[in-house]
């Protein structure tokens, strides 16, 4: 009687996946030899077939009777990582969530021998950072730079929004609230990736020779009703052109206030002389490194 008796239809394929794909060696003989024996091959010929001891043999069949053909895969080698428990991925993602400087330590990011130290002296957990960027890994964090953004602070930054804020929300009949800025304008098109067949680019028609335009608007704080003025410099001159417009179409408004950034354009010299002739103008910049996001 077959030591192995039956193996049946899918697994016969699967094992014959293992002995003609699977890159482990062992795991070939495995199966080359349960196969061998489900042909009615003794044990002696699958041991010399597949250069095992007798005994190696009996315990794969042992295998293959309890689990399959599973049963035949290789472990893993080496000690399993004992280390990683739920408290240990609960307490990296809460440290990663923070900056090191919230604990204590002089430092702009988390580095894996830093974060180890940081378990041990908040959490008395002991991981090695190599554990931990396997760790990290395995969560879906990754490895990248950070962006440095500007950290510059406004010291009025408090009181400005609140005088923004306030001039929206009192407006009444006769003042007019605009949120103002400029623009460029490139006139050729930008051209980004697409999809197209291998070996073949695809042309886009341009004008030729790339022209900038410059526009300056005024967003009314109220209705949406944009104002705007166009330009060949984005100057002073364009700055004052959209003022006199504005004063023109809202001739009737005895106060026109003005919510703006910091840019040169708005407060120098000539800016501030036509200003002072026309006083019924009110600007109110922007807190400065400061984009305004008023709901």
């Amino acid at each position: 009687m077959n030591i192995v008796e039956s193996v049946n239809d899918a697994e016969h394929r699967e094992l014959r996946w293992m002995v003609q794909r699977s890159p482990d060696r062992d795991e070939v003989r495995r199966a080359l030899a349960i196969l061998r024996l489900a042909e009615g091959c003794a044990v002696s010929t699958v041991a010399s077939l597949t250069e095992a001891a007798r005994s190696s043999v009996y315990r794969w069949v042992e295998a293959y009777r309890r689990y399959g053909v599973a049963g035949l895969r290789s472990r893993r080698r080496g000690r399993e990582c004992v280390t990683v428990t739920e408290l240990l991925i609960d307490a990296v993602q809460w440290l990663v969530e923070r900056q090191p400087e919230e604990l204590g330590y002089l430092r702009s990011t988390w580095s894996s021998e830093l974060m180890a130290i940081a378990l041990g002296e908040h959490f008395a957990l002991r991981a090695h950072a190599s554990t931990l960027r396997r760790l990290l890994r395995r969560i879906g964090l990754v490895w990248r730079r950070a962006r440095p953004p500007l950290h510059i602070r406004d010291p009025q930054k408090a009181e400005k929004l609140d005088l923004i804020a306030q001039a929206i929300a009192t407006a009444g009949r006769h003042t007019e609230v605009f949120f103002l800025d400029e623009a460029d304008i490139d006139l050729n098109p930008r051209i980004g990736f697409q999809w197209t067949r291998r070996g073949q680019q695809p042309a886009i028609p341009t004008p030729g020779k790339n022209r900038k335009a410059y526009l300056a608007g005024a967003l009314h704080a109220h209705t949406g009703r944009l104002v705007w003025r166009g330009g060949e410099r984005k100057n002073t001159a364009l700055f004052i052109d959209l003022l006199e417009h504005l004063r023109r179409r809202y001739r009737g408004a005895k106060r026109i206030v003005l919510i703006l950034d910091n840019y040169i354009i708005h407060k120098n010299r000539a800016a501030r002389r036509w200003l002072a002739k026309n006083p019924k103008f009110a600007l109110l910049f922007q807190p400065v490194y400061y984009p305004c996001v008023i709901s």
